[in-house]
Protein backbone atom coordinates (compact mmCIF):
# COMPACT_ATOMS: atom_id res chain seq x y z
CA UNK A 1 0.00 0.00 0.00
CA UNK A 2 2.68 2.42 0.94
CA UNK A 3 4.35 1.64 -2.48
CA UNK A 4 1.43 2.85 -4.12
CA UNK A 5 0.77 5.58 -2.27
CA UNK A 6 4.07 7.04 -3.42
CA UNK A 7 4.27 6.07 -6.89
CA UNK A 8 0.70 8.00 -7.34
CA UNK A 9 2.34 10.78 -5.66
CA UNK A 10 5.09 10.60 -7.64
CA UNK A 11 2.36 10.82 -11.18
CA UNK A 12 0.91 13.26 -9.31
CA UNK A 13 3.84 15.39 -9.20
CA UNK A 14 4.97 14.79 -12.43
CA UNK A 15 1.73 16.22 -13.89
CA UNK A 16 1.87 19.22 -11.56
CA UNK A 17 5.62 19.77 -13.48
CA UNK A 18 4.43 19.64 -16.72
CA UNK A 19 1.00 21.77 -15.86
CA UNK A 20 3.66 24.48 -14.09
CA UNK A 21 6.00 24.90 -16.96
CA UNK A 22 2.74 24.88 -19.50
CA UNK A 23 0.94 27.56 -17.80
CA UNK A 24 4.06 30.05 -16.91
CA UNK A 25 7.64 29.13 -19.11
CA UNK A 26 8.36 30.58 -22.26
CA UNK A 27 10.76 29.07 -23.35
CA UNK A 28 13.34 29.32 -26.27
CA UNK A 29 12.11 29.12 -29.51
CA UNK A 30 8.73 28.68 -28.41
CA UNK A 31 6.06 27.24 -30.78
CA UNK A 32 3.35 28.29 -28.76
CA UNK A 33 0.52 26.38 -30.29
CA UNK A 34 2.22 23.04 -29.89
CA UNK A 35 3.55 24.05 -26.76
CA UNK A 36 -0.21 24.99 -25.09
CA UNK A 37 -1.05 21.68 -26.89
CA UNK A 38 1.75 19.73 -25.79
CA UNK A 39 3.82 21.20 -22.80
CA UNK A 40 7.37 20.08 -22.83
CA UNK A 41 9.02 16.31 -21.90
CA UNK A 42 10.36 17.01 -18.34
CA UNK A 43 13.91 15.53 -17.72
CA UNK A 44 14.12 14.93 -14.29
CA UNK A 45 18.13 12.92 -14.12
CA UNK A 46 20.85 12.34 -16.31
CA UNK A 47 24.38 9.92 -16.13
CA UNK A 48 26.58 9.78 -19.00
CA UNK A 49 24.61 10.47 -22.16
CA UNK A 50 21.50 9.25 -20.91
CA UNK A 51 18.90 11.02 -19.79
CA UNK A 52 15.31 10.35 -18.22
CA UNK A 53 11.57 11.98 -17.97
CA UNK A 54 10.23 12.59 -15.26
CA UNK A 55 8.15 9.35 -15.42
CA UNK A 56 11.40 7.39 -15.65
CA UNK A 57 11.90 6.68 -18.81
CA UNK A 58 15.22 6.53 -20.18
CA UNK A 59 16.59 8.16 -23.40
CA UNK A 60 19.98 8.24 -25.00
CA UNK A 61 20.83 12.03 -25.54
CA UNK A 62 22.00 12.09 -28.96
CA UNK A 63 21.91 16.11 -29.15
CA UNK A 64 23.97 16.55 -26.33
CA UNK A 65 22.03 18.79 -24.08
CA UNK A 66 22.50 21.65 -26.37
CA UNK A 67 25.82 20.64 -28.52
CA UNK A 68 27.51 21.01 -24.65
CA UNK A 69 27.14 18.08 -22.32
CA UNK A 70 30.81 16.96 -23.66
CA UNK A 71 32.07 15.09 -20.32
CA UNK A 72 28.76 13.47 -20.17
CA UNK A 73 26.03 13.93 -17.40
CA UNK A 74 26.48 12.94 -13.18
CA UNK A 75 30.15 13.77 -13.14
CA UNK A 76 30.40 13.58 -9.08
CA UNK A 77 33.52 15.39 -9.02
CA UNK A 78 32.12 18.28 -10.98
CA UNK A 79 29.24 18.34 -8.38
CA UNK A 80 31.74 18.49 -5.66
CA UNK A 81 34.00 21.18 -7.46
CA UNK A 82 30.72 23.34 -8.04
CA UNK A 83 30.20 22.95 -4.08
CA UNK A 84 33.85 23.54 -2.81
CA UNK A 85 33.61 27.03 -4.94
CA UNK A 86 30.13 27.63 -3.95
CA UNK A 87 31.51 27.50 0.04
CA UNK A 88 35.17 28.99 -1.16
CA UNK A 89 34.10 32.01 -2.99
CA UNK A 90 29.92 32.16 -4.38
CA UNK A 91 30.99 35.14 -6.41
CA UNK A 92 33.58 37.62 -6.74
CA UNK A 93 33.18 41.03 -8.57
CA UNK A 94 34.81 41.25 -12.32
CA UNK A 95 34.87 44.62 -12.97
CA UNK A 96 37.57 46.90 -13.22
CA UNK A 97 40.91 45.75 -10.94
CA UNK A 98 38.99 42.71 -8.88
CA UNK A 99 39.59 38.93 -10.27
CA UNK A 100 39.03 35.31 -8.50
CA UNK A 101 41.54 32.65 -8.36
CA UNK A 102 39.03 30.37 -10.74
CA UNK A 103 39.02 32.57 -13.53
CA UNK A 104 42.89 33.92 -13.41
CA UNK A 105 43.87 30.29 -13.68
CA UNK A 106 41.05 29.72 -16.36
CA UNK A 107 42.65 32.69 -18.65
CA UNK A 108 45.46 31.38 -18.36
CA UNK A 109 44.72 27.48 -19.13
CA UNK A 110 43.05 29.25 -22.78
CA UNK A 111 45.66 31.11 -23.65
CA UNK A 112 47.48 27.99 -23.65
CA UNK A 113 45.47 26.02 -25.43
CA UNK A 114 44.56 28.64 -27.55
CA UNK A 115 45.97 28.46 -31.00
CA UNK A 116 48.80 30.92 -31.66
CA UNK A 117 49.05 34.34 -29.84
CA UNK A 118 45.57 34.35 -28.44
CA UNK A 119 46.53 35.15 -24.99
CA UNK A 120 44.02 37.42 -23.91
CA UNK A 121 40.23 36.33 -22.61
CA UNK A 122 37.45 37.89 -21.73
CA UNK A 123 34.33 35.71 -19.91
CA UNK A 124 30.86 36.06 -20.37
CA UNK A 125 27.63 34.30 -19.49
CA UNK A 126 27.48 32.21 -22.59
CA UNK A 127 28.06 31.89 -26.22
CA UNK A 128 25.60 35.12 -27.00
CA UNK A 129 26.89 37.09 -24.92
CA UNK A 130 31.05 35.72 -26.42
CA UNK A 131 29.53 36.49 -29.93
CA UNK A 132 27.92 39.85 -29.02
CA UNK A 133 31.09 41.14 -27.54
CA UNK A 134 33.87 40.36 -30.15
CA UNK A 135 31.81 41.71 -32.50
CA UNK A 136 31.71 44.65 -30.47
CA UNK A 137 35.23 44.40 -30.10
CA UNK A 138 36.01 44.72 -34.06
CA UNK A 139 34.89 48.33 -33.84
CA UNK A 140 37.07 49.13 -30.73
CA UNK A 141 40.07 48.21 -32.15
CA UNK A 142 39.79 49.41 -35.43
CA UNK A 143 39.02 52.73 -34.01
CA UNK A 144 42.31 52.00 -31.66
CA UNK A 145 44.03 51.78 -35.05
CA UNK A 146 42.79 54.74 -36.68
CA UNK A 147 39.91 53.81 -38.35
CA UNK A 148 36.23 54.81 -37.04
CA UNK A 149 34.57 53.92 -39.82
CA UNK A 150 35.85 50.63 -40.19
CA UNK A 151 33.06 48.90 -38.10
CA UNK A 152 30.77 46.91 -40.95
CA UNK A 153 30.19 42.80 -39.91
CA UNK A 154 30.50 39.94 -42.80
CA UNK A 155 28.57 36.63 -41.80
CA UNK A 156 26.60 33.83 -43.99
CA UNK A 157 23.63 32.80 -44.62
CA UNK A 158 22.01 29.94 -42.71
CA UNK A 159 24.85 31.22 -39.70
CA UNK A 160 23.55 31.45 -36.07
CA UNK A 161 25.69 33.56 -33.67
CA UNK A 162 23.10 33.90 -30.83
CA UNK A 163 20.22 35.45 -29.65
CA UNK A 164 20.95 39.02 -28.63
CA UNK A 165 19.81 41.59 -30.29
CA UNK A 166 23.72 42.00 -32.34
CA UNK A 167 23.83 38.61 -32.79
CA UNK A 168 20.97 37.57 -34.46
CA UNK A 169 20.75 40.23 -36.28
CA UNK A 170 24.46 39.08 -37.65
CA UNK A 171 23.41 35.22 -37.97
CA UNK A 172 20.62 34.53 -40.72
CA UNK A 173 19.18 30.96 -40.02
CA UNK A 174 15.97 30.45 -42.18
CA UNK A 175 13.27 30.42 -39.38
CA UNK A 176 15.45 32.81 -36.48
CA UNK A 177 14.33 35.93 -38.87
CA UNK A 178 10.37 36.44 -37.75
CA UNK A 179 8.18 39.69 -38.73
CA UNK A 180 7.52 40.32 -34.79
CA UNK A 181 10.93 41.30 -34.14
CA UNK A 182 12.90 43.63 -35.75
CA UNK A 183 16.70 43.51 -36.79
CA UNK A 184 19.97 45.82 -37.19
CA UNK A 185 20.73 45.53 -40.74
CA UNK A 186 23.04 48.89 -41.28
CA UNK A 187 26.70 47.83 -41.91
CA UNK A 188 26.11 43.66 -41.53
CA UNK A 189 26.33 41.74 -44.85
CA UNK A 190 25.51 38.44 -45.67
CA UNK A 191 27.43 35.90 -48.29
CA UNK A 192 26.30 32.50 -49.40
CA UNK A 193 26.57 29.41 -47.04
CA UNK A 194 29.33 27.11 -48.41
CA UNK A 195 26.19 24.46 -48.62
CA UNK A 196 28.57 21.86 -51.18
CA UNK A 197 25.18 19.70 -51.03
CA UNK A 198 23.45 22.45 -52.26
CA UNK A 199 25.82 24.06 -54.65
CA UNK A 200 25.02 24.91 -58.21
CA UNK A 201 24.17 21.75 -60.70
CA UNK A 202 27.16 20.62 -62.03
CA UNK A 203 29.73 22.53 -60.53
CA UNK A 204 32.81 20.99 -59.08
CA UNK A 205 33.91 21.53 -55.45
CA UNK A 206 36.45 23.70 -56.68
CA UNK A 207 34.78 26.21 -58.39
CA UNK A 208 31.91 26.04 -56.07
CA UNK A 209 35.18 27.42 -53.26
CA UNK A 210 36.47 30.15 -56.43
CA UNK A 211 32.59 31.43 -56.13
CA UNK A 212 32.57 32.20 -52.45
CA UNK A 213 36.30 33.85 -52.25
CA UNK A 214 35.14 35.48 -55.27
CA UNK A 215 31.91 36.87 -53.85
CA UNK A 216 33.39 37.88 -50.78
CA UNK A 217 36.03 39.90 -52.70
CA UNK A 218 33.26 41.42 -54.74
CA UNK A 219 31.30 42.66 -51.82
CA UNK A 220 34.87 44.13 -50.20
CA UNK A 221 35.11 45.97 -53.58
CA UNK A 222 31.43 47.20 -53.60
CA UNK A 223 31.35 48.24 -49.54
CA UNK A 224 35.14 49.46 -49.79
CA UNK A 225 37.66 47.72 -47.40
CA UNK A 226 37.85 51.18 -45.07
CA UNK A 227 34.23 49.85 -43.85
CA UNK A 228 34.62 46.38 -43.22
CA UNK A 229 36.02 45.68 -40.06
CA UNK A 230 35.07 42.17 -39.20
CA UNK A 231 34.33 38.40 -40.79
CA UNK A 232 32.59 35.75 -38.24
CA UNK A 233 32.30 31.98 -39.34
CA UNK A 234 31.25 28.85 -37.77
CA UNK A 235 33.98 26.41 -39.02
CA UNK A 236 30.77 23.87 -39.24
CA UNK A 237 27.79 25.46 -39.76
CA UNK A 238 25.86 24.21 -36.93
CA UNK A 239 22.44 25.17 -36.24
CA UNK A 240 21.93 26.42 -39.53
CA UNK A 241 22.74 22.59 -41.41
CA UNK A 242 26.12 21.35 -40.47
CA UNK A 243 27.23 23.00 -43.62
CA UNK A 244 31.03 21.25 -44.00
CA UNK A 245 32.63 23.83 -46.31
CA UNK A 246 34.94 23.27 -49.32
CA UNK A 247 38.82 22.24 -49.07
CA UNK A 248 40.57 25.29 -48.16
CA UNK A 249 37.47 27.14 -48.00
CA UNK A 250 38.22 28.83 -44.90
CA UNK A 251 41.84 29.19 -45.21
CA UNK A 252 41.36 31.43 -48.99
CA UNK A 253 38.45 33.72 -46.77
CA UNK A 254 41.05 33.97 -44.37
CA UNK A 255 43.70 35.31 -46.43
CA UNK A 256 41.03 37.65 -48.06
CA UNK A 257 40.64 39.62 -44.65
CA UNK A 258 44.66 39.48 -43.83
CA UNK A 259 45.43 41.38 -47.48
CA UNK A 260 41.90 43.99 -46.05
CA UNK A 261 42.91 43.86 -42.55
CA UNK A 262 39.34 42.78 -41.58
CA UNK A 263 39.93 40.99 -38.36
CA UNK A 264 38.47 37.08 -39.00
CA UNK A 265 36.17 36.01 -35.67
CA UNK A 266 35.89 31.83 -35.56
CA UNK A 267 33.05 31.51 -33.81
CA UNK A 268 33.50 27.97 -31.97
CA UNK A 269 30.76 27.93 -29.46
CA UNK A 270 29.96 24.68 -30.35
CA UNK A 271 32.70 23.28 -32.07
CA UNK A 272 35.25 24.06 -29.45
CA UNK A 273 36.35 21.49 -26.77
CA UNK A 274 36.96 18.56 -28.26
CA UNK A 275 33.61 17.92 -30.87
CA UNK A 276 35.86 17.48 -33.78
CA UNK A 277 38.42 15.84 -31.73
CA UNK A 278 40.35 18.93 -31.02
CA UNK A 279 39.99 21.90 -28.53
CA UNK A 280 39.51 24.58 -31.30
CA UNK A 281 38.85 23.57 -34.95
CA UNK A 282 40.39 26.94 -36.69
CA UNK A 283 43.92 25.41 -36.46
CA UNK A 284 43.61 22.04 -36.39
CA UNK A 285 41.12 21.26 -38.65
CA UNK A 286 40.82 23.85 -41.11
CA UNK A 287 44.08 25.27 -41.20
CA UNK A 288 43.52 28.69 -40.05
CA UNK A 289 44.75 31.28 -37.29
CA UNK A 290 41.83 33.51 -36.39
CA UNK A 291 42.10 36.93 -34.35
CA UNK A 292 39.37 36.32 -31.88
CA UNK A 293 37.81 32.69 -30.69
CA UNK A 294 34.27 32.79 -29.11
CA UNK A 295 33.60 29.70 -26.90
CA UNK A 296 30.94 28.16 -24.70
CA UNK A 297 28.81 24.70 -23.88
CA UNK A 298 31.98 22.24 -23.80
CA UNK A 299 33.85 24.83 -21.96
CA UNK A 300 31.70 23.81 -18.97
CA UNK A 301 29.97 20.82 -20.63
CA UNK A 302 26.73 22.35 -19.80
CA UNK A 303 27.31 22.11 -15.92
CA UNK A 304 27.12 25.49 -15.76
CA UNK A 305 26.50 28.64 -17.73
CA UNK A 306 30.25 30.60 -19.20
CA UNK A 307 31.08 31.88 -22.24
CA UNK A 308 34.44 33.55 -23.52
CA UNK A 309 36.31 35.79 -26.25
CA UNK A 310 39.55 34.39 -26.35
CA UNK A 311 41.95 36.85 -28.74
CA UNK A 312 44.95 37.93 -29.65
CA UNK A 313 47.68 40.22 -27.99
CA UNK A 314 47.52 42.00 -31.23
CA UNK A 315 44.08 43.09 -30.46
CA UNK A 316 45.08 43.82 -26.96
CA UNK A 317 48.11 45.69 -27.96
CA UNK A 318 46.06 48.20 -29.95
CA UNK A 319 42.78 48.93 -27.89
CA UNK A 320 45.61 49.20 -24.67
CA UNK A 321 47.87 50.96 -26.37
CA UNK A 322 48.36 54.90 -24.50
CA UNK A 323 46.61 53.30 -21.37
CA UNK A 324 43.88 55.87 -21.50
CA UNK A 325 41.41 54.05 -23.09
CA UNK A 326 38.47 52.32 -21.02
CA UNK A 327 36.48 48.68 -22.67
CA UNK A 328 33.44 49.36 -21.19
CA UNK A 329 31.85 46.06 -21.53
CA UNK A 330 30.94 43.18 -18.99
CA UNK A 331 28.95 41.29 -17.28
CA UNK A 332 27.57 40.99 -13.79
CA UNK A 333 28.44 37.18 -13.44
CA UNK A 334 31.64 37.99 -15.79
CA UNK A 335 34.07 35.52 -14.19
CA UNK A 336 32.07 33.81 -12.15
CA UNK A 337 34.40 32.00 -9.82
CA UNK A 338 31.98 28.62 -9.47
CA UNK A 339 31.38 28.94 -13.36
CA UNK A 340 35.07 29.17 -13.86
CA UNK A 341 35.92 26.26 -11.27
CA UNK A 342 33.53 24.08 -13.34
CA UNK A 343 35.20 25.00 -16.33
CA UNK A 344 39.04 23.89 -15.13
CA UNK A 345 37.43 20.63 -13.78
CA UNK A 346 35.66 20.21 -17.20
CA UNK A 347 39.28 20.67 -19.17
CA UNK A 348 41.34 18.60 -16.75
CA UNK A 349 38.39 15.56 -16.91
CA UNK A 350 39.24 15.87 -21.49
CA UNK A 351 42.72 15.73 -20.39
CA UNK A 352 42.98 12.92 -18.25
CA UNK A 353 40.74 10.91 -19.89
CA UNK A 354 42.14 11.92 -23.63
CA UNK A 355 38.54 12.59 -24.95
CA UNK A 356 39.98 14.04 -27.83
CA UNK A 357 41.29 11.33 -29.07
CA UNK A 358 38.25 9.58 -28.18
CA UNK A 359 36.19 11.92 -29.92
CA UNK A 360 38.19 11.72 -33.05
CA UNK A 361 38.00 7.54 -32.83
CA UNK A 362 35.02 7.09 -31.88
CA UNK A 363 33.23 9.75 -34.32
CA UNK A 364 35.02 7.96 -37.62
CA UNK A 365 33.02 5.42 -36.26
CA UNK A 366 29.48 7.33 -36.29
CA UNK A 367 30.19 8.88 -39.80
CA UNK A 368 30.42 5.91 -41.04
CA UNK A 369 27.06 4.11 -39.31
CA UNK A 370 25.18 7.02 -39.91
CA UNK A 371 26.63 7.27 -44.01
CA UNK A 372 24.21 4.04 -43.86
CA UNK A 373 20.97 5.83 -43.76
CA UNK A 374 21.84 7.68 -47.52
CA UNK A 375 20.25 4.64 -48.98
CA UNK A 376 16.81 5.38 -47.32
CA UNK A 377 14.49 7.29 -49.95
CA UNK A 378 13.59 9.65 -47.85
CA UNK A 379 17.26 10.74 -46.79
CA UNK A 380 18.92 13.16 -49.33
CA UNK A 381 21.93 13.62 -47.49
CA UNK A 382 23.78 12.43 -44.42
CA UNK A 383 26.89 14.80 -43.48
CA UNK A 384 29.14 16.33 -40.66
CA UNK A 385 32.22 15.70 -39.17
CA UNK A 386 33.32 13.35 -35.87
CA UNK A 387 30.51 13.97 -33.30
CA UNK A 388 28.49 16.68 -35.05
CA UNK A 389 26.45 15.13 -37.98
CA UNK A 390 23.07 15.88 -39.60
CA UNK A 391 19.96 13.85 -41.94
CA UNK A 392 18.78 15.77 -44.32
CA UNK A 393 14.94 14.74 -45.64
CA UNK A 394 14.24 15.36 -49.36
CA UNK A 395 11.32 13.96 -51.30
CA UNK A 396 13.35 13.30 -54.14
CA UNK A 397 17.10 12.13 -54.33
CA UNK A 398 17.69 13.47 -58.03
CA UNK A 399 16.08 16.86 -57.52
CA UNK A 400 16.94 17.37 -53.88
CA UNK A 401 13.25 18.55 -53.72
CA UNK A 402 12.09 19.11 -50.40
CA UNK A 403 8.80 18.02 -48.75
CA UNK A 404 6.20 21.13 -47.88
CA UNK A 405 7.16 22.57 -44.21
CA UNK A 406 3.73 21.72 -43.42
CA UNK A 407 4.80 18.18 -43.32
CA UNK A 408 7.32 18.65 -40.72
CA UNK A 409 8.98 15.24 -41.38
CA UNK A 410 12.28 16.17 -38.89
CA UNK A 411 9.60 16.74 -36.44
CA UNK A 412 7.68 13.32 -37.08
CA UNK A 413 11.03 11.35 -37.01
CA UNK A 414 12.33 13.00 -33.67
CA UNK A 415 9.25 11.74 -32.11
CA UNK A 416 9.55 8.14 -33.44
CA UNK A 417 12.78 8.04 -31.75
CA UNK A 418 11.88 9.29 -28.84
CA UNK A 419 9.19 6.74 -28.11
CA UNK A 420 12.27 4.31 -28.95
CA UNK A 421 14.09 6.10 -26.14
CA UNK A 422 16.77 8.54 -28.22
CA UNK A 423 16.54 12.36 -28.65
CA UNK A 424 17.71 13.95 -31.81
CA UNK A 425 17.11 17.46 -32.87
CA UNK A 426 14.49 18.49 -35.64
CA UNK A 427 15.50 21.25 -37.55
CA UNK A 428 13.70 22.43 -40.51
CA UNK A 429 14.31 19.67 -42.94
CA UNK A 430 17.20 17.78 -40.75
CA UNK A 431 17.62 15.80 -37.85
CA UNK A 432 21.04 16.81 -35.95
CA UNK A 433 23.14 14.72 -33.56
CA UNK A 434 25.60 15.93 -31.30
CA UNK A 435 26.69 13.34 -28.52
CA UNK A 436 28.88 14.04 -25.72
CA UNK A 437 32.31 13.16 -26.52
CA UNK A 438 32.03 10.02 -24.05
CA UNK A 439 29.74 8.08 -26.38
CA UNK A 440 30.53 4.09 -26.99
CA UNK A 441 30.62 2.60 -30.34
CA UNK A 442 27.55 0.53 -28.91
CA UNK A 443 25.67 3.57 -28.32
CA UNK A 444 26.56 4.75 -31.95
CA UNK A 445 24.93 1.31 -33.23
CA UNK A 446 21.74 2.14 -31.04
CA UNK A 447 21.59 5.74 -33.03
CA UNK A 448 21.75 4.27 -36.43
CA UNK A 449 19.31 1.42 -35.56
CA UNK A 450 16.88 3.68 -33.90
CA UNK A 451 16.81 6.49 -37.09
CA UNK A 452 16.40 3.88 -39.08
CA UNK A 453 13.30 2.48 -38.19
CA UNK A 454 12.19 6.27 -37.01
CA UNK A 455 12.69 7.05 -40.54
CA UNK A 456 11.10 3.98 -42.70
CA UNK A 457 7.66 4.28 -40.09
CA UNK A 458 7.94 8.26 -41.32
CA UNK A 459 8.70 6.91 -44.93
CA UNK A 460 5.60 4.74 -45.01
CA UNK A 461 3.28 6.72 -43.52
CA UNK A 462 3.82 9.86 -45.71
CA UNK A 463 3.63 7.20 -48.79
CA UNK A 464 -0.14 6.48 -47.19
CA UNK A 465 -0.57 9.95 -47.28
CA UNK A 466 0.04 10.77 -50.81
CA UNK A 467 3.87 12.11 -50.79
CA UNK A 468 5.72 10.46 -53.79
CA UNK A 469 9.25 9.62 -52.32
CA UNK A 470 12.93 8.78 -53.80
Amino acid sequence: MQTASKTRSRAETNADLWEMDRAHALHPWTHFGSFEREGALVISRGQGTQVWDAEGRCYLDAVGGVWCTNIGLGRREMADTIAEQAMQLAYSNPFVDMTNEPAARLAAKLAELAPGDLNRVHFTTGGSTAVDTALRMVSYYHHARGNPDKTDLVARDYSYHGSTYLTQSVGKRPGDRIDEFRYKTDGIHHLSPPNLYRRPEGLSEEAFCDSLIAEFEALIARVGADRIGGFIAEPIQASGGIIIPPKDYLYRMWQVCQRHDILFIADEVVTGFGRLGHWFASLDEFGVQPDMITCAKGLTSGYLPLGAVIFSDRIWSAMAEGGARWFTSGLTYSAHPVACAAALKNIEIIEREDLLAHAARVGTYFEARMADLARLPLVGDVRGRKLMLCVESVADKATKALLPDVVNESKRISNVCESLGLLVRPIGHLNVMSPPLVITEAEIDFIAETLTVAITRVTDDLVREGYRIG
